[in-house]
C-alpha cells in the first residue's frame, strides 16, 4: 500500500521558520547576547575617593566604557550619591534598566527590583554577585577569599540608593576627596561582614588610596549606561 504524506506548504515551513527565529532570539532563550549596560570599573583612577565630583566620576565611566567598545551615543553614570542643600540619590541617576554585563547577562530589571523597594521586588532581587558583577573587560573582581580583595565599590549611598541626610560624611567630600572623610561602601560580590549589600555594607577608613585598599577595596564605581 502505498503510504500517503501530510502535504505541508512552503508558507507554512516559512511561517514555522519566523516563529523559531523570534523565539531563539529573545534575551536568555539563546538569542544574541544584550549589549554592557552595567560594568564595575577594571582599574580605579589611583586617588583614592577623589574623582572629581560626580561630573568627574561619569567622565571615568564614559571613558572606560568607550574603551570597552560602548561609547557615544551611550551615557555612562557612575552610582554615586552626593550629601548637602544639593543631595542627589544614585538610584536616580542610572536609567530606568534593563541593565545587562559586558557578557551579556542580565543584573537587573528595573530601579525598583535593584533596590528591593517593595516584599516583591526584594524577594526576586538583582542578579548581581561576584560572577556577574564583571568589569567592562569581562573580567570577574576579586571578593571575599581573594588576594586582595577589592570588593569594596564607592556608592554614598543608602540601602535604598538614596543620599545620606545626617551630619556624617559619607561621599568623601561628595567625591573631592583623598583625605577628610569617610565614603560608604557596597559589596561587589554581596559577602563579607557586616552585611552583604551590594550598595551599602560599611564605611571605609577613610578617603585615601591607602585607606580605601586597607578596608578591602581599590576605589572602583559601578557603572550603568542610562540610555
Amino acid at each position: 500500500m502505498k503510504k500517503l504524506i501530510p502535504h505541508v506548504s512552503a508558507l507554512a515551513i516559512a511561517l514555522a521558520a519566523g516563529s523559531y527565529l523570534v523565539f531563539a532570539q529573545q534575551p536568555g532563550r539563546g538569542g544574541p547576547p544584550q549589549p554592557m549596560s552595567f560594568f564595575i570599573t577594571s582599574v580605579p583612577k589611583g586617588d583614592g575617593a577623589n574623582y572629581g565630583g560626580l561630573a568627574g566620576a561619569d567622565a571615568y565611566c564614559q571613558q572606560l566604557g568607550t574603551a570597552a567598545g560602548r561609547g557615544t551615543p551611550v551615557v555612562w553614570h557612575a552610582y554615586l550619591s552626593t550629601q548637602g542643600p544639593n543631595a542627589v540619590n544614585a538610584r536616580d541617576r542610572i536609567g530606568n534598566g534593563p541593565w545587562f554585563n559586558s557578557r551579556g547577562g542580565r543584573i537587573g530589571i528595573s530601579v525598583a527590583q535593584l533596590h528591593g523597594d517593595d516584599a516583591n521586588d526584594a524577594r526576586v532581587g538583582n542578579a548581581m554577585g561576584k560572577q556577574i558583577s564583571l568589569t567592562e573587560k569581562q573580567t570577574v573582581v576579586n571578593g571575599v577569599g581573594d588576594m586582595p580583595n577589592q570588593h569594596d565599590i564607592l556608592t554614598g549611598s543608602q540601602p535604598d540608593g538614596r543620599a545620606y541626610t545626617d551630619g556624617m560624611d559619607h561621599t568623601c567630600n561628595n567625591w573631592t576627596s583623598n583625605s577628610m572623610g569617610t565614603a560608604q561602601l557596597g559589596h561587589s560580590d554581596k559577602q563579607g561582614g557586616n552585611n552583604s549589600s551590594w550598595n551599602s555594607s560599611h564605611a571605609s577608613r577613610g578617603c585615601s588610596q591607602e585607606n580605601l585598599v586597607s578596608t578591602g577595596g581599590a576605589g572602583l564605581l559601578y557603572c550603568f549606561a542610562v540610555n
